[in-house]
């Protein structure tokens, strides 16, 4: 019997999605098993060599604060001393792509997360992915050459038309796909249980 799908659209430097890490990992463990939890990229913003403009960065700062202060989530300002940021997250997507391929799509999320948000790295830079991906499991040399390839670029560029094709409200998302339909769930970023009920409710 085909599983039914639960996507969750996110990006790994969406501090929102940094947010709800823990609430996400609580839902995977209580999902029904016949409920398949696939990982989506958004791709919040494309590929940029320009510095961000002073204006975002001091909005992101606040977003920042915020998400700490409403879901307890760290983050490591240092950031924006120790960084020319640039609004560009497609490489940390095409970064998750790589890894995929070779079985460690999670493991490189956390580690973007891990990086960006905790030790003031920053994931636009191919540099620093190549060296999370050095701290996993992966072929390194494959790795390398995946995330430069013009056929990973349109993967990832297919599965984010994809992503925006669905009911979403930004990221993070939940959506169910059922009999072929996608439906919105709610995401409460506190509480797990109350997106499970509401995955029960369109299934039953």
């Amino acid at each position: 019997m085909a599983k039914d799908r639960l996507y969750y659209v996110h990006d790994p430097m969406c501090s929102w999605c940094w947010g709800y890490k823990p609430t996400l990992l609580e839902l995977e463990q209580i999902l029904p098993s016949n409920i398949e939890l696939v990982y989506l990229l958004g791709g919040l913003a494309p590929d940029s060599d320009l510095e961000m403009p002073v204006e975002m960065q001091a909005f992101l700062q606040q977003t920042w604060r915020k998400i700490a202060n409403q879901l307890g989530a760290q983050f490591n300002y240092q950031f924006w001393e120790l960084n020319t940021p640039r609004r560009s997250t497609y490489p940390a997507n095409r970064a998750v792509l790589a890894s995929k391929q070779q079985g460690a799509e999670k493991a490189m999320i956390v580690a973007i997360q891990q990086a960006y948000y905790l030790d003031a790295k920053n994931p636009s830079d191919l540099s620093v992915l190549i060296d999370l991906a050095e701290g996993l499991n992966v072929d390194l040399e494959r790795f390398k050459t995946d995330i430069s390839s013009e056929q990973l670029n349109a993967n990832l560029l297919e599965e984010i038309q994809f992503a925006r094709s669905l009911p979403i409200q930004g990221f993070p998302s939940l959506v169910l796909e059922k009999d072929g339909h996608f439906h919105s769930v709610g995401l409460n970023y506190k509480d797990a249980q109350a997106s499970l009920e509401h995955i029960q409710q369109l299934l039953a």
